[in-house]
């Protein structure tokens, strides 16, 4: 098979092609198992054509990743409808990710692999959820929110404390629902104190 060298022509399939191979790649062998050549190998083309698309094996984990989440994490759907529902719907997004056993197989708990989850939830996330909140505080609020959720990712699947791990996920919901809740609705101001006023 001929492999194409050096600069990519500009075939815009050639970047979709080489993130479909790497994603079934990921999900075969996990992030350590799977190396660029042999995805450039999978595609016939040559390993420089991945690194010009790419950069290296996180960035190109992290296309495959973002696109997942993406589709899988269905942040946009959970951004839908009124904010009182909003805990709900972003609790059963991740879980519904998370608990995948391939996406599980697929991020595994390597360094790399909790980078991208990182700037995922910074670039992407935040940013959204600040959007949908608006007003005063929302990107503040929108960074409590993404502390639960990254939390729950971390201790749950990445690096799973046992009591966490082992809660079924409707307890999950149950216990973080009013955490995302409060976040959502930032700090409550407290009015001073009404001052008695004596009457001589």
């Amino acid at each position: 098979m001929n492999k194409l060298r050096g600069r990519p022509p500009g075939n815009p399939p050639t970047r979709a092609r080489i993130t479909e191979a790497a994603r079934a790649m990921f999900l075969a062998r996990g992030y350590r198992g799977t190396t660029l050549r042999a995805v450039a190998a999978e595609v016939g083309v040559d390993q420089a054509v991945v690194s010009y698309h790419f950069g290296s094996k996180k960035g190109l984990f992290g296309e495959v990743m973002q696109l997942q989440c993406a589709h899988s994490f269905a942040l946009a759907a959970a951004l839908e409808g009124p904010p009182d529902g909003l805990p709900a719907r972003l609790l059963k997004a991740v879980t519904d990710l998370w608990d995948d056993p391939e996406f599980q197989q697929m991020s595994g708990r390597d360094g790399d692999v909790m980078e991208v989850l990182r700037e995922y939830l910074e670039g992407e996330v935040l940013g959204r959820i600040a959007e949908y909140l608006g007003g005063p505080e929302a990107t503040e609020r929108a960074t409590a929110v993404v502390t639960v959720i990254g939390g729950l990712i971390f201790t749950r699947y990445l690096n799973p404390l046992p009591t966490s791990a082992r809660l079924a996920t409707a307890d999950v919901h149950r216990i973080l629902a009013p955490t995302l809740h409060a976040a959502l609705h930032g700090r409550t101001r407290r009015t001073a104190p009404r001052q008695r006023v004596s009457v001589a």
